[in-house]
C-alpha cells in the first residue's frame, strides 16, 4: 500500500484542549492512526463523526478533496455528542445519526454558508460545548500519560488512585475513550514513540525512552495497531 502524506495544518481550537485542522487531499490512499481522540469533520458537504480507533483507518480520497475537523482531546467528545465513545469505536457516522435532524441541520447550514467553513466549524462547536470537562477522566488521562500502568500497581493502582474499582474504571474509560485503560495506554504510548522517532532518534532508543521492553516489542505493537511496522510509517 502506498502511504500518501497530505497537506495538513492545525491550530488550537476555541474549545480547550481541542485542535482545529484542515487538509487538502493529494489523491490516493491514506492511513489514519489511532490516537485516543474523536473528531467532528466537515467533508463532502456533510458533518461526520469519526469515533475512536483501535486500529488504523484506511481509505481513499480524490485529489483536491478538502476537509476541516475538530479533534477533541481524549475523553472530551462524548459529552459534546451525547453518545458514549464505545458506541462509536472504529466507526464513521453522520452527525445527523446522533443528533435530532433539526439540530444537526442548523449546525450544517451554518458551516455550509460560511466563507471559511473551518472557522465556522470551530465557532459552532465552541458555542455548543457547554459541559465542563470531567475531572475524573482528566485525572485518569493524566495518569495514563504519565505511565502509571507500566508500574507494579497497574490498573488496580490507577483505579484506587481515582476512587474506583477496576470494573468501574473500565466502564468509565469505555464511555469516555472507547476502550479500556490498557488499550488507551498502548495507543497514547505508540503516538509518543512515533513522534520521537520522527525526530530521527533510533528506534531502539525510542523503545527504551517510551517504556517498551525493546525495539522488537515496539515494532510488534505498532504493527498490531497500524497494520505496518514503524519503518514503513516513518517512510
Amino acid at each position: 500500500m502506498t502511504l500518501v502524506v497530505e497537506p495538513y495544518r492545525e491550530r488550537p481550537a476555541l474549545v480547550p484542549g481541542a485542535a482545529l485542522w484542515t487538509r487538502t487531499a493529494e489523491g490516493g490512499e491514506y492511513r489514519i492512526l489511532p490516537d485516543g481522540c474523536m473528531d467532528l469533520l466537515f467533508m463532502d458537504d456533510d458533518l461526520i463523526v469519526a469515533g475512536p480507533d483501535s486500529r488504523a483507518w484506511t481509505g481513499t480520497a480524490d485529489r483536491g478533496t478538502r476537509y476541516a475537523g475538530i479533534r477533541f482531546a481524549p475523553g472530551a467528545a462524548p459529552d459534546f455528542l451525547g453518545v458514549p465513545a464505545k458506541e462509536l469505536l472504529n466507526e464513521r457516522v453522520q452527525l445527523a445519526d446522533l443528533w435530532s435532524p433539526a439540530r444537526s441541520r442548523r449546525m450544517l447550514d451554518r458551516i455550509r454558508s460560511a466563507p471559511d467553513p473551518a472557522r465556522a466549524l470551530d465557532e459552532a462547536v465552541a458555542s455548543l460545548a457547554e459541559e465542563p470537562p470531567d475531572r475524573l477522566i482528566i485525572q485518569v488521562l493524566r495518569s495514563i500519560r504519565a505511565g502509571v500502568l507500566r508500574g507494579g500497581a497497574g490498573v488496580w493502582g490507577l483505579a484506587g488512585s481515582v476512587g474506583l474499582s477496576e470494573r468501574q474504571l473500565h466502564r468509565r474509560c469505555l464511555n469516555a475513550f472507547g476502550y479500556g485503560p490498557k488499550m488507551l495506554d498502548r495507543v497514547l504510548r505508540m503516538n509518543v514513540a512515533l513522534d520521537q522517532a520522527r525526530t530521527g532518534l533510533a528506534l531502539a532508543d525510542v523503545a527504551v525512552r517510551t517504556g517498551y521492553a525493546d525495539q522488537a516489542h515496539f515494532t510488534r505493537d505498532v504493527k498490531a495497531l497500524t497494520g505496518v511496522p514503524p519503518r514503513i510509517l516513518l517512510g
